[in-house]
């Protein structure tokens, strides 16, 4: 800071007939430093209380702006004094987001990057290599507790997971530290800790024999020069480090060697405040150029940047600024946050980056970087294993599912009902549509096979018309032969439905035809067993019986029963549950079968019937009651006197 005073007073053109005063002391403490702090803040050696007009801009007070402090927490504990008053606090390395709320802190500005923004690096370089299971270790203040808090908002919607977290204090158990970190077998470390904290941590994790590791260094630390030179450093892993570029301020170092003739602090007081020389007796000018290259640029800067406000607000050109200008901290405040030019100058407002400095990385080792990516294999989904996301145990996706990780990688997906997979499937397939078509080798032989019951029920019908009058003819029936045989023919039609694509009709015409046709014939027969059975009993033992049963044709009256009974019955099953077509998925898993769903079939067979099999019962079935007419028919043989009486009942 001295040096920048001074480069700045001997210059001609930036504040060519103005000198800068200033005071400088030690930050040494929270509460040693506050009479320091009220005596910069006085006016004529007096602090206004607050609940008087201390908002008179007006009043001069003794400084016009403010460098430092450091540290977050020491920033933290004097900014609300200049705040009120709008003296420009300018901070070469409070890197807190709390300072980026302007609304508290108005006259807060800083020469360093707000840990927002550092953090942003951290997190992008261990996505870059995706890492999932890292450990964040901060120091224990304000701007530790800062970071951490933004590295776990950051991390919420990405795949990185915060294995563990410590808090660093003056004392910690490093060995407790590494040994809960190798439990959780962590391999990536973030330290976000001052030089000071970081060299101890590093040197225990040498001493402790901690290896193999990733370590990613905050910009705090990563451009420290004494721990690449520390025995064992190699051991430990690669370190990669988050840090502003390093600016060479011309003549620095001369000016540090030439301070080592410079007299000492000469009384209390100046020891005290150690004001204008300061006191490094115990510093060499060595110690103070090896240090952080990246610490005395941020000073620089501030410095620098309260010249230019000056520049602008004296109204300085041509050489000379304007005398006359009474200069407020509020009038440097307002030049601040607008001043943009081309010097070796960095000022941050909250967010606000008026020059943009990059991110570099360092490597003290030069082992290969590996990644710790936890990743499942294709086909498999995260199932969660204890309280960390990251944490998970691969799970196969079962047959009919499948697994997509970019939408979620924790849940296995259900194909579509027209869709099939196989175990551990990344996509679904669509299934081959099945159904028996009418081209169907066994399609063919069936409907041959029904066209042949017809043909066999109409040659009997000719048969019969032709010898209608002959006793055979007459003793077999009579008219209900041709109402068998019909029926048996219709029957028939059903068969011709079973193939082909499914619909309600085809569904409908399964069964319709079969069971309301069927039941006349299944009437039909059992009419004719009662008549030759027990007709002539019935006769002789019954007559009253007998003679109703001739007035009113009896047999007729039980098949029309029969007919309107089963009509009646397939009219309310169809209404409360038609038949209709839908899809097999249960097996083949690759096939898609249309079939039919009925109620009324489905108590009488397994549902799992295939239709070509169903077409087949019902032909045989058909078939069969035709082959029971004929040898029926063939078999009837009577005396004369029964035959007469036979026929006379019909």
């Amino acid at each position: 800071m001295r040096f920048t005073v001074e480069e700045i007073n001997n210059s001609t053109s930036l504040l060519p007939n103005v000198s800068l005063g200033y005071e400088i002391f030690d930050h040494c403490s929270d509460t040693h430093s506050f009479p320091g702090i009220f005596k910069l803040i006085s006016v004529n050696n007096l602090i206004q209380p607050w609940g008087e007009k201390h908002k008179n801009l007006s009043t001069a007070p003794k400084v016009i702006s403010v460098v430092g402090p450091f540290t977050s927490t020491d920033t933290l504990t004097v900014a609300p004094l200049f705040m009120v008053d709008l003296i420009p606090l300018v901070s070469y390395g409070a890197a807190s987001s709390t300072f980026s709320r302007k609304q508290n802190f108005p006259s807060f500005l800083r020469t360093v990057h707000p840990n927002k923004d550092v953090m942003k690096v951290i997190v992008s370089i261990v996505q870059h290599f995706k890492w999932r299971w890292v450990a964040f270790l901060n120091i224990n203040n304000d701007y530790g507790t800062d970071g951490l808090e933004l590295f776990i908002n950051m991390i919420k919607d990405t795949e990185i997971c915060l294995a563990y977290t410590k808090s660093l204090n003056d004392d910690p158990n490093y060995s407790l530290i590494f040994k809960q970190i190798e439990t959780q077998k962590i391999r990536v470390i973030i330290v976000f800790a001052p030089e000071w904290t970081a060299e101890a941590l590093i040197e225990a994790a040498i001493h402790l024999n901690v290896t193999n590791k990733v370590w990613i260094a905050g910009d705090a630390w990563s451009l420290n020069k004494r721990l690449p030179k520390t025995k064992g450093i190699k051991n430990i892993g690669t370190v990669l480090g988050v840090s502003q570029p390093v600016m060479t301020i011309p003549g620095f170092r001369d000016f540090i060697f030439s301070s080592k003739s410079q007299t000492q602090c000469e009384n209390a007081e100046q020891q005290m405040l150690c004001n204008q020389v300061c006191n490094c007796s115990d510093l060499s000018p060595e110690d103070v150029h090896a240090a952080d290259p990246s610490f005395s640029f941020p000073v620089y800067s501030a410095v620098y940047a309260i010249a230019h406000a000056l520049h602008n607000v004296l109204q300085c050109a041509a050489g000379r600024c304007n005398d006359n200008i009474t200069v407020y901290p509020y009038m440097v405040l307002a030049e601040l946050k607008k001043t943009q030019h081309s010097d070796p100058f960095l000022l941050f407002s909250g967010t606000r980056l008026v020059m943009q400095r990059k991110s570099a990385f360092i490597n003290f080792t030069h082992q290969s970087i590996f990644s710790s990516t936890t990743a499942t294999f294709n086909g498999f989904a995260k199932r969660q294993d204890g309280i960390h996301k990251c944490c998970f145990t691969c799970q196969i996706c079962p047959n009919g599912t499948y697994i997509n990780s970019t939408e979620d990688a924790y849940k296995c997906i259900s194909c579509k009902e027209t869709e099939w997979s196989t175990d551990g499937s990344t996509w679904c397939r669509l299934r081959l549509v099945e159904y028996i078509a009418f081209t169907d080798t066994g399609a063919i032989l069936i409907m041959i096979g029904a066209w042949v019951l017809v043909g066999l029920a109409l040659a009997t019908s000719v048969l019969f018309a032709i010898n209608y009058n002959t006793p055979i003819v007459r003793s077999a029936g009579g008219p209900m032969c041709f109402l068998i045989l019909g029926c048996l023919s219709l029957c028939s039609l059903s068969v011709f439905f079973y193939f082909g694509k499914p619909n309600v009709s085809s569904c409908i015409l399964r069964f319709l035809p079969f069971f309301l046709f069927y039941t006349v014939c299944l009437a039909c027969f059992v009419v004719r067993s009662f008549q030759i059975v027990c007709i002539f009993k019935i006769a002789s033992k019954f007559p009253k019986l007998h003679s109703w049963w001739m007035k009113y044709h009896g047999q007729w009256l039980i098949i029309t029963v029969a007919f309107v009974t089963q009509a009646f019955l397939l009219l309310i099953s169809y209404s409360y549950g038609p038949p209709k077509p839908y899809n097999e998925t249960l097996w083949p898993p690759q096939t898609l079968s249309r079939i039919h769903e009925s109620s009324l079939h489905g108590s009488l067979l397994p549902a799992d019937t295939p239709p070509d099999w169903i077409s087949v019962i019902d032909w045989t079935l058909q078939l069969i009651g035709l082959i029971s007419f004929l040898f029926r028919v063939s078999r009837c043989n009577v005396s004369r006197p029964h035959y007469d009486m036979f026929v006379a009942q019909l």
